[in-house]
């Protein structure tokens, strides 16, 4: 199966056959899973790109000022599969039902896939600090032959639901190194401000963020970071040794803004690419294509052998 098939975006039907496959096949799924071509898996110097699809999971619909961006699944599909047809896209992180979607589609082949594992803690939800672990177990991710999870690790020092995402992202962690599949740990120092959750992005606060992610679990020997680009990025990165992917968040500043931020820290010791989704999937011009192929000419994949 190819990464590149043509798209036709008017036609309403275009991905009528899933939904008959998942009626009357179901486990289909599980062997597009066992058939797919794997990536080589991640190299030194070899900067990786991967796409993140997971945020309507947790009711994340928003980019930018559009509410309901990603409301319409056709439309993110095609996006993803547009993304996924440059060869300089190595994978996707996404949520189990967008990661079935595409295992159907035949769009996995020669790609790294991350699954999301906690998406409990709604945006908006009055506990959105307590969250849960509703997605993809490590189990699962075996099952289907991925390559690691990812988890938002949200500290909020003056909520007590911390606590118990803490504790079960360490668990997380412990049961992807035993099956030895990454851990991409998305940390944040975060708080609530006029009933909405915001996060400390000043250099301060997601270094101390680092510091408490890194410490979870038994083990860190597959633990990555995703990290958010702020001021003073060398002192971020300096700040830990575990590979780190830069993540994009939602768009804000203009484009070429964003992408001379992304060059300045993808320049930086242990950044080993980019996990990114809104801010490509959602460009404002609409091409995206051409906003995955700006961010590809940034990266370095030029692999350096292990010393």
């Amino acid at each position: 199966m190819s990464n590149g098939p043509s798209i036709d975006r008017e036609d309403p039907r275009r991905y009528a056959h899933l939904t008959s496959i998942r009626l009357e096949d179901p486990g289909a799924v599980a062997r597009a899973a066992a058939t797919r071509i794997r990536h080589e898996g991640a190299r030194t110097g070899a900067q990786n790109f991967i796409i993140a699809a997971d945020h309507p999971a947790r009711g994340a619909l928003s980019v930018g000022e559009n509410q309901l961006a990603m409301a319409d699944r056709r439309d993110l599909l095609d996006r993803l599969r547009i993304s996924l047809q440059n060869p300089a896209v190595d994978g996707v992180l996404a949520s189990p039902d967008i990661l079935d979607d595409l295992l159907l589609l035949g769009a996995l082949d020669h790609k790294l896939v991350f699954g999301s594992m906690n998406r409990g803690g709604l945006s908006g939800y009055v506990n959105e600090f307590d969250d849960r672990f509703t997605g993809h177990t490590a189990q699962a991710l075996v099952d289907i032959g991925a390559d690691g999870g990812k988890m938002l690790t949200r500290i909020a020092l003056g909520d007590p639901a911390t606590a118990v995402t803490l504790e079960a992202t360490a668990h997380a962690i412990d049961e992807l190194a035993e099956r030895k599949l990454y851990a991409m740990v998305e940390p944040f120092l975060s708080e609530w401000h006029n009933g909405r959750v915001r996060n400390d992005l000043s250099p301060d606060a997601v270094i101390k963020s680092v510091g408490i992610a890194s410490g979870l679990g038994g083990t860190s020997a597959y633990t990555w970071m995703k990290l958010p680009v702020v001021p003073e990025m060398e002192r971020v990165m300096a700040s830990t040794t575990l590979p780190t992917v830069l993540l994009g968040g939602d768009p804000t500043g203009s484009p070429d803004e964003v992408f001379a931020s992304w060059q300045a820290a993808l320049a930086l010791p242990g950044v080993q690419g980019l996990t990114v989704g809104r801010t490509l999937l959602y460009p404002a011009d609409g091409d995206v294509a051409a906003a995955v192929a700006t961010a590809a000419s940034l990266l370095n994949h030029d692999t350096i052998p292990a010393e």
